[in-house]
């Protein structure tokens, strides 16, 4: 069965990860998200989960200092549809062997292009930009216009319709002349889709693409079978030496992403968290320590296992386990092909998907509030500030239990293989002793 598991989802899991669009996706995202971690952090202290806070520092500060830290997250969330645009497009346009720089700016550049820029105010003309088309709304208009532009560039160059400048000419006039007429091109497509939306009904690029795509995607995201699904295929290709969450993020990274940025949204206007299943839900409540959620499997390893190699991998890897870093686990165990450990290493992360979801439908623990905290913070804490609330940590708590107990007779069993190996191994030495002698 091992072998029919690797004839299938080897090769998928290997197109899927050189696929240049998916790829793209993922290295786009990954460009904005330290700017949304530190951002998140001046709004998680703009509104920190303590009563009293925000009254304390107002004594302090004054009453506009929570303005202070408002400017800082609104400088990322409310334009993450734009930035979205630029990193995927940067990240495409290197992928595609063009000049990084240059993709990045003309996605951006064909994004404005199909943004609309005046709306009226009672009966007042305002020529602006609104906030909701450059925002989390327009992420999936992002996406597409990053993709299409950096083609069509691509295209261009390609064919060679390029302005070739004479040698001796400073290479950085020569790169502005070769991008010429591929940017024109770029320009001219673009143009002309605005004008075809203009005359349609949807009006606009982001009203066609929110109707037919966005909100569609986003109810199918926002899902309890999603996210099963999410985990159960990251936990399984890890157990194959695949690292899941890379195959399965191109798939559902920008939902997530939505998800968590509408909720986001909402806590900056103290309203009603829309959504249950962020990125947030995926990172805190679901995986403890890592993929397959090992933090349980050290904790049995360091508390009750009796073969030396297990109890010395567990000492060395607790502390970077708290943290989330679990590859001395997935490689020094090893969980990779490693049969009794990849029944719990699947089952407790799905089961945490489960109960998790279960418990924030029933509204038990308030749903996560969009701030992406940096990837290293423990769970408890994690919990705590991911919700605003006690039960968020308390729910935590109880899966990495749950999954000790799971955890635990898999991990006998492995203990018992590796100290009758241990014996064996001591025996032999104890022989060549004696032959020496």
């Amino acid at each position: 069965m091992q072998k029919k598991f690797e004839q299938v989802l080897m090769p998928l899991a290997s197109k899927l990860g050189n696929n240049v669009v998916l790829k793209s996706l993922r290295d786009g995202f990954l460009i904005i998200t330290p700017l949304i971690i530190v951002t998140s952090i001046f709004l998680l202290i703009g509104n920190f989960p303590i009563p009293g806070w925000e009254s304390f520092w107002t004594r302090i500060l004054g009453e506009h200092w929570t303005e202070w830290f408002s400017a800082v997250s609104n400088s990322v969330f409310s334009f993450t549809g734009i930035l979205s645009c630029m990193g995927i497009g940067y990240a495409y346009g290197k992928n595609r062997g063009l000049e990084a720089i240059h993709s990045a700016v003309v996605a951006l550049v064909s994004f404005l292009i199909l943004t609309p820029t005046s709306f009226t105010v009672g009966k007042t003309a305002v020529s602006a930009v609104q906030t909701m088309y450059v925002g989390p709304n327009g992420i999936f208009l992002g996406i597409f216009i990053s993709i299409v532009s950096v083609e069509v560039y691509r295209f261009a160059v390609k064919h060679h319709w390029i302005i070739k400048m004479p040698e001796g000419v400073p290479p950085a006039v020569s790169q502005s002349f070769d991008a010429l007429i591929p940017s024109a091109l770029v320009i001219l497509l673009f143009f002309l889709i605005r004008i075809g939306f203009s005359i349609s009904s949807f009006d606009t690029a982001y009203n066609f693409i929110y109707t037919l795509l966005q909100a569609p995607l986003k109810h199918v995201g926002n899902s309890l079978p999603s996210v099963l699904l999410y985990n159960f295929l990251a936990s399984l290709l890890w157990v194959f030496g695949i690292n899941g969450p890379t195959i399965t993020n191109s798939v559902w990274s920008p939902i997530f992403f939505v998800l968590t940025q509408d909720n986001l949204k909402a806590f900056q206007n103290h309203l009603p968290l829309p959504h249950i299943y962020t990125q947030p839900f995926i990172d805190i409540f679901t995986t403890y320590g890592g993929g397959g959620s090992t933090l349980s499997l050290l904790i049995v390893m360091f508390a009750v296992c009796r073969s030396k190699r297990i109890r010395e991998l567990g000492k060395l890897a607790i502390l970077p386990g708290v943290f989330g870093i679990n590859e001395p686990i997935i490689f020094g165990l090893p969980v990779v092909l490693n049969p009794i450990i990849a029944i719990p290493f699947i089952i407790v992360p799905v089961l945490n998907t489960f109960i998790s979801g279960v418990v924030f439908t029933l509204g038990w623990v308030p749903r996560t509030n969009g701030v992406l905290l940096p990837w290293t913070t423990p769970p408890i804490i994690s919990g705590w500030l991911a919700t605003g609330s006690w039960t968020g940590s308390l729910l935590q708590l109880v899966e990495i239990i749950l999954g000790i107990i799971i955890y635990y007779p898999f991990v006998k069993m492995l203990d018992h293989q590796y100290l009758k190996e241990e014996d064996v191994a001591l025996g032999q030495d104890l022989d060549i002793d004696f032959d020496e002698v």
